[in-house]
């Protein structure tokens, strides 16, 4: 196993020790789940960035990847619901989103169809990483910056419902098109 994978298996592993951090109750929590949130998001950035500079990009840290990155957000978000710090129907946006783009890449995959992640797509996620630090820290952490994690919920959304629509109008008719 190559360090590029190690370090999603890494991301993996942070994900319920994370979930575990964030609803039980002691004094810092917030802190604690902002610094294994941020490494894990970390270890999104070095792992892409070490397998293509050591040419250790393989197909297992292509499919692993992705689904790491959604398995993180997608926790991190519901727990969030949860602890009451964000709408649920926000959340069901922001994963309905990442399944359908998810299938839809499958599908045109299917096709021989390759999608890479667009602009928008970059933007949304790095948005909604830095709303989930600033929901993590809430409002204990940020006082009267707090409103900056609502503001950023809706840039979420509206990026995560652009890019949809972008990848599925650049996509769309060249999947329906192919009949393989």
């Amino acid at each position: 196993m190559n360090l590029p994978i190690s370090l999603t298996i890494l991301r993996i592993i942070f994900i319920p020790v994370l979930v575990i951090i964030l609803l039980i109750q002691f004094n810092g929590k917030e802190l604690v789940a902002f610094i294994i949130f941020l490494l894990a998001v970390l270890t999104d950035s070095f792992d892409g960035i070490l397998a293509r500079r050591k040419k250790q990009e393989t197909i297992l840290g292509q499919l692993l990847d992705p689904v790491a990155d959604k398995l993180l957000v997608a926790s991190v978000f519901i727990c969030l619901v949860g602890l009451g710090a964000v709408a649920a129907w926000m959340v069901v946006i922001i994963i309905g989103r990442e399944i359908a783009v998810t299938g839809f890449r499958a599908i045109a995959s299917s096709k021989g169809i390759n999608i890479p992640a667009s602009r928008l797509g970059k933007l949304k996620m790095l948005f909604e990483t830095i709303t989930i630090c600033l929901l993590i820290l809430g409002k204990k952490y940020l006082g009267p910056l707090f409103f900056l994690s609502q503001v950023g919920l809706w840039l979420v959304i509206i990026f995560a419902l652009v890019s949809a629509g972008e990848y599925y109008l650049r996509f769309g008719p060249k999947i329906l098109s192919k009949h393989s």
